[in-house]
């Protein structure tokens, strides 16, 4: 199962002052680095939870079967579109009726398909993630991304031998960690 990012979120500048406040930073210089950590921190947010921080459009490209096949983000907000993609030829729009989507309460987006039609795999177009913006994401996690970014920024000299993320930032993400039973 693979899985882009369409549509990547936005960090607003907010979130680059809670760094640099965070860190006492004033001047400029070093923003884009700042930034680059930031948005690593997010990732890791996410890898950790087990859930995307920010909304992000996304695709999977899932196999056909009529079985129900989760898509590999969540929480998933909506889905928005689901082609199929035959062995040679260009991606076609599934018609609703030949798949069935369902959103759970635990985040998840799953699809299967009734009548696949020509196509051997299907590509599925989705909304994930927890907030809308920087803003509206849990204090907890916002708090741990940017004390993360921040760590990283103090270590960048170093050998970097720390456990990632540090025990003060699993500590604010660990209630939102989503674990699963395999």
């Amino acid at each position: 199962m693979q899985r882009a990012i369409i549509t990547p979120a936005t960090l607003p500048a907010a979130a680059l002052t809670e760094l640099k406040d965070w860190l006492g930073i004033t001047v400029s210089t070093d923003d884009a680095q700042l930034a680059s950590l930031l948005r690593a921190a997010i990732d890791l947010c996410e890898g950790f939870t087990g859930m995307m921080p920010l909304e992000q459009g996304c695709e999977a490209v899932l196999p056909v079967t009529a079985d129900w096949q989760d898509l590999p983000a969540r929480p998933v907000q909506a889905i928005t579109l689901v082609q199929g993609i035959p062995a040679e030829g260009a991606r076609f729009t599934l018609p609703a009726a030949d798949y069935a989507l369902d959103l759970t309460a635990d985040g998840a987006g799953r699809v299967r398909v009734l009548n696949p039609g020509a196509a051997g795999r299907i590509a599925v177009r989705f909304t994930a993630g927890l907030a809308a913006s920087w803003s509206a994401l849990p204090e907890a996690l916002r708090h741990g991304a940017v004390r993360l970014a921040a760590h990283q920024y103090r270590q960048r000299e170093g050998e970097g031998g720390d456990a990632v993320p540090p025990a003060a930032v699993a500590a604010l993400w660990r209630p939102w960690r989503r674990l699963r039973l395999a």
